[in-house]
C-alpha cells in the first residue's frame, strides 16, 4: 500500500461529435478514503508488472512539451492539483487526437508517497460491462472500471527528478505506435543508451538469482543461458522484448523473472539491441579498486584457474603469464 496518498483526480477524455477529443473535468480532490487507495495501490501494483515500459527524463522543450511545466508549478505550490490535472488533460487531448487508433476514457492522476519517494502516476481506465444477480435471482447490467485493462499509463519520480539523477519519467510502450502519444504527453526524452541498458539488464538477471536462491549450478545454467539468447539476439541485430526473454529464458516461472525486469525501480526498458562487450557482465566477474582492477570468467573459478578464500578475502590467479611472471620476479625480489 502506498505510505501516504496526497491528492487525486479523476478527470474524462472522449471523441466528441466531429471526431475530436475533448475534456470532461470530473474531480479534481478525490477523498481519500480505504477505496481510493486501493484503487491507487492496485493501478500502481499493475504499472509495476506491466514488462514493456520506456524510461527517459523530461525533454528541454516545454513550450511543445508542458506536462513538466505543469508538474513544477504543482511541486513549487504555485498550481493546485486539480489545476495541475486540467493542464495536463489538455496535452493529452491534443497528443491523442493526433494518433487515428488513440482511445479515451477516465484519467486517474495520484500523487502519493511510498518507500520515501513522491510519485505521481496517471493511469487511462476505461469501463467494463458485466452482469450481477439481484436480490430476486435476475440479472441486471453492472458497469465497473476496467483496472486490469489499462493500456495506456505513465509515472513521474518525483523525487528522483528533484536530485536530478537517473531517469525519472516511464510510459507504458505498449504494441504499435499507437502509444507513443503518451510518450508524447508526458514530454519523455527516451534516448537509449545501449551499453548503459545491458548493464542494467545484466545486474537485474543476476539479481534474479538471488532471489531464487538458486544453487551454484543452477546460477550459472541460467546466467550461461541469458548470455546465450541475449547474444544471439544482439548478432541478428534483434531488439529485446523482456516478455519474449522471460518465455524462452525461464520457461516454468515467467512471471517472476519479469517482476524484476518490469520494476519500475530498475528503470529496465525494452526494445534497445544489447551490447554485446556489456554483456560480458553475464560471464565475467570484474572490479576496480584505487591499487588494483581485475576481470575473469565465471568459468575460470570453476575450472579451478582463479580461487577464492572467502576466510582470508584473497583471490588467486594461477598460470601466470612468463612476460607478467618476469616482471613480478624483477619487481618483487625473492629471499
Amino acid at each position: 500500500m502506498p505510505d501516504q496518498v496526497v491528492a487525486v483526480a479523476i478527470h474524462h477524455l472522449s471523441r466528441n461529435g466531429s471526431g475530436a477529443y475533448e475534456v470532461r473535468p470530473g474531480n479534481g480532490d478525490l477523498a481519500i478514503g480505504r477505496t481510493v487507495t486501493r484503487l491507487i495501490d492496485e493501478l500502481h501494483s499493475l504499472y509495476k508488472r506491466k514488462a514493456s515500459k520506456g524510461y527517459g527524463r523530461f525533454s528541454d522543450d516545454a513550450v511543445n512539451f508542458p506536462t513538466s511545466t505543469n508538474l513544477r508549478s504543482y511541486v513549487a505550490k504555485a498550481l493546485s492539483f486539480e489545476d495541475t490535472t486540467i493542464a495536463m488533460m489538455g496535452t493529452l487531448a491534443k497528443e491523442a487526437g493526433a494518433r487515428t487508433g488513440s482511445t479515451g476514457g477516465h484519467v486517474f492522476f495520484a500523487h502519493f508517497e511510498r518507500d520515501n519517494y513522491q510519485y505521481v502516476l496517471i493511469a487511462i481506465v476505461t469501463d467494463k460491462i458485466s452482469a450481477a444477480l439481484t436480490t430476486d435471482a435476475d440479472l441486471e447490467e453492472v458497469r465497473h472500471l476496467d483496472v486490469e485493462g489499462f493500456r495506456f499509463a505513465g509515472r513521474v519520480d518525483l523525487t528522483t527528478w528533484a536530485s536530478r539523477e537517473g531517469r525519472y519519467v516511464s510510459f507504458l510502450k505498449g504494441k504499435g505506435q499507437v502509444a507513443e502519444y503518451f510518450r508524447e504527453f508526458l514530454g519523455c526524452d527516451t534516448t537509449i543508451e545501449s551499453v548503459v541498458e545491458t548493464r542494467n539488464l545484466v545486474e537485474a538477471l543476476k539479481a534474479f538469482t538471488e532471489t531464487r536462491e538458486l544453487d551454484r549450478e543452477a546460477r550459472r545454467a541460467f546466467l550461461d543461458r541469458a548470455l546465450e539468447i541475449c547474444d544471439r539476439d544482439a548478432r541478428a541485430n534483434k531488439a529485446l522484448d523482456f516478455t519474449t526473454l522471460a518465455n524462452e529464458l525461464h520457461p516454468e516461472d515467467p512471471v517472476a523473472l519479469l517482476d524484476i525486469l518490469a520494476d519500475p525501480g530498475r528503470s529496465l526498458s525494452d526494445g534497445f539491441v544489447a551490447d554485446r562487450r556489456s554483456l560480458k557482465g553475464l560471464a565475467n566477474f570484474k572490479k576496480k579498486t584505487r591499487n588494483w582492477s581485475v576481470e575473469f570468467e565465471r568459468k575460470a573459478l570453476h575450472e579451478g584457474k582463479v580461487s577464492f578464500d572467502p576466510e582470508t578475502n584473497a583471490i588467486t590467479l594461477y598460470e601466470v603469464p612468463d612476460d607478467l611472471r618476469n616482471a613480478l620476479i624483477e619487481e618483487v625480489p625473492g629471499d
